[in-house]
C-alpha cells in the first residue's frame, strides 16, 4: 500500500511537471490571448464577486512589473549609453523628440478626422447635474522641473520615471567619459562590467515574471469587464467604437511608416504583440515597460537606441491618449449641439499635442488632458463625467497604442541609425 501511495505521488508530481513544461514552452502570446478571452468570459458570467476574488492575482502582476521598472530602466539605459558615443546619443535624442511630437500631432488629426466622419455623441443630452473632479494641472514648467529629482532615492521609491531616466542618463554619460580617462579608465571599465552583469541579471528575473503574465492578465481583464459591464458599453458604444476605429487607422499609419523605413512588419509584431496585449490589459505604459524593453531586445535593436527612447516614450509619448483627446472633444461638441469648426480643430491639434506631452505620467493624466483641452476650446467640463463611465474600456486600447507607438519609434530610429543593408527586426532566434 505504501509503495502504491509513493508511486501515485510520484506520478502526480510528474504530471504537474509535464503540465508546467508544456505551459512554459508554449507561445507567450498564445497564453496571453487565451487569458484575454477567458477574462472577458469570466467577467461577464461571474460578475463582481468572481472579479473581487481574482483581484489579488492581477495586483500581483502589476507589482511584479513595477518591481522591475527601476533596475531595468537604470541598467538598460546606462549600458545603452556606454555602447554609443555622446554625439550619436544627441542625434538619437533629436530624432526621438521629433518622432514623438510628430506622431502625437498626427494622432490628434486622425482622431478628429475619424470622429468628424462618425459624429459620436450626436443625439445625446448633457446631464447638468453631472459632476467630475479634475485633478489640478501641474503645468509644463512644473513637469519639466520634476525631471530633475531633488532626491535620487526618493525618485526611485516614488517610481518617478522621468527622474530615473535623468539619473541614468547623467551617470551613464559620466561613466562613458570616465572609461576614456587615463587615471580611472580601468576602474570605470570594471564598474561598467558590473552594471552590464546586473542588466543581464534583471533580464533573467524578467524571464521568470513572463510566465506569470497570462495569469495576471486574466485576472485584470475579468475584473475590468465585471466592473464596466455590458450596460456601460452599450450606452456609450458609439464613442468606444469610433475610438477603436481611430486607433486602428493610426496603427495602419504606423505600419506604413515602418514599411517606408524598411522595418519588417512580421518580425516587429511577432515580438511586439505581447507587450501590446499586456498594455491593453493593465492600462499602464510604465508598468508594461519591462516587457517593451525585452521585446526591443528580441527584435535585435541597439541598446543605445531603445534604452533611451522606450523609457522616455513610456512617459511622454501618448499617441493613444492624443486620439482620445480628439474624439472626446468631438463627442462633447456633438452632445451640446455645437460641432467643431476648422479653426477649433486646428487649436485642438496644437493644444492637444503640447498637453499630451506636458501632463503625461502625472496622476489623473487622462482627465487632466481632456479637461485642459476642453477649457481652451470652450467645451463644457461636465461632459468629462460622461466619459469617465467608459474610462477603462477606452484606456485599454489607448494604452496599447501608446506602447506600440514607442516600439515603432525605437524601430525606425534604430533603422535610420543602422547600415541600410542590415535588417533591424531580426529573427528572435538570432537575437
Amino acid at each position: 500500500m505504501r509503495r502504491n501511495a509513493v508511486s501515485a505521488k510520484q506520478g502526480g508530481a510528474g504530471a504537474v511537471k509535464a503540465m508546467w513544461q508544456a505551459y512554459t514552452k508554449s507561445s507567450l502570446i498564445l497564453r496571453v490571448t487565451i487569458a484575454l478571452v477567458l477574462g472577458v468570459a469570466v467577467g461577464l458570467v461571474g460578475g463582481q464577486d468572481v472579479a473581487d476574488w481574482l483581484a489579488p492575482f492581477g495586483d500581483l502582476l502589476l507589482r511584479l512589473l513595477r518591481f522591475l521598472i527601476v533596475p531595468i530602466v537604470l541598467f538598460t539605459l546606462m549600458v545603452g549609453i556606454n555602447q554609443a558615443s555622446a554625439g550619436s546619443m544627441g542625434r538619437v535624442g533629436r530624432k526621438v523628440f521629433v518622432y514623438y511630437i510628430g506622431t502625437s500631432a498626427l494622432a490628434i488629426a486622425v482622431g478628429l478626422t475619424v470622429a468628424s466622419l462618425f459624429s459620436p455623441g450626436s443625439g445625446m443630452t448633457l446631464d447638468s447635474s453631472a459632476e467630475v473632479s479634475v485633478p489640478e494641472n501641474p503645468g509644463i514648467a512644473q513637469v519639466l522641473l520634476g525631471v530633475v529629482p531633488d532626491n535620487i532615492i526618493g525618485a526611485f521609491a516614488e517610481l518617478n520615471l522621468l527622474g530615473i531616466i535623468f539619473t541614468a542618463i547623467v551617470f551613464g554619460i559620466a561613466l562613458l567619459k570616465l572609461r576614456t580617462s587615463e587615471s580611472h579608465g580601468a576602474l570605470a571599465e570594471q564598474l561598467y562590467r558590473i552594471i552590464e552583469a546586473l542588466n543581464e541579471l534583471t533580464l533573467k528575473v524578467m524571464s521568470g515574471v513572463l510566465h506569470y503574465v497570462p495569469i495576471g492578465v486574466f485576472a485584470i481583464v475579468a475584473g475590468t469587464v465585471a466592473e464596466q459591464g455590458m450596460e456601460t458599453l452599450l450606452s456609450l458604444g458609439d464613442m468606444v467604437l469610433v475610438l477603436y476605429i481611430a486607433l486602428g487607422v493610426h496603427l495602419l499609419l504606423y505600419c506604413a511608416l515602418m514599411g517606408a523605413f524598411g522595418v519588417k512588419l512580421r518580425h516587429f509584431f511577432r515580438e511586439a504583440r505581447t507587450p501590446m496585449a499586456t498594455a491593453f490589459a493593465t492600462q499602464s505604459s510604465s508598468g508594461t515597460l519591462p516587457l517593451t524593453l525585452d521585446a526591443a531586445r528580441r527584435m535585435g535593436l541597439s541598446r543605445s537606441t531603445y534604452g533611451f527612447s522606450l523609457p522616455l516614450g513610456a512617459t511622454i509619448n501618448m499617441d493613444g491618449a492624443a486620439i482620445r483627446i480628439a474624439i472626446s472633444a468631438v463627442f462633447a461638441a456633438n452632445v451640446i449641439g455645437a460641432p467643431l469648426d476648422f479653426i477649433s480643430m486646428l487649436e485642438i491639434v496644437l493644444i492637444g499635442t503640447l498637453v499630451s506631452i506636458g501632463t503625461a505620467g502625472v496622476p489623473g493624466a487622462g482627465i487632466i488632458m481632456i479637461a485642459t483641452v476642453f477649457a481652451q476650446v470652450g467645451l463644457p467640463i461636465e461632459t468629462v463625467a460622461l466619459l469617465t463611465a467608459i474610462d477603462a474600456l477606452v484606456g485599454m486600447g489607448c494604452t496599447a497604442l501608446n506602447v506600440t507607438g514607442d516600439m515603432v519609434g525605437a524601430s525606425i530610429i534604430a533603422r535610420s541609425e543602422e547600415d541600410p543593408q542590415r535588417d533591424v527586426c531580426v529573427d528572435a532566434s538570432r537575437s
